[in-house]
C-alpha cells in the first residue's frame, strides 16, 4: 500500500513563493539592464559603421533671434 504524503505546510509555501518572487524580479531587472546594454551597443555600432570617431552627440547651442 503507499503512503499519502502529509500536506504541504502553509509556512513553507509562503517561504517559496517569496523564493519565487524574488527570483523574477531578479530575471526581470536582468533582462531590462540587457535590453539597455544591447541598445547602447547597437548605436555604438551604427556609428563605427558610418565611419564616426567621436559617438558622443553633438550638442548645438541654442542661438537667440
Amino acid at each position: 500500500m503507499a503512503e499519502l504524503e502529509p500536506p504541504e505546510d502553509q509556512g513553507n509555501r509562503a517561504t517559496e513563493n517569496a523564493v519565487m518572487l524574488g527570483f523574477f524580479v531578479v530575471l526581470v531587472a536582468a533582462g531590462v539592464w540587457l535590453l539597455g546594454t544591447m541598445a547602447d551597443v547597437r548605436k555604438a555600432q551604427d556609428c563605427a559603421a558610418q565611419g564616426r570617431r567621436n559617438w558622443a552627440p553633438i550638442e548645438i547651442p541654442d542661438r537667440p533671434r
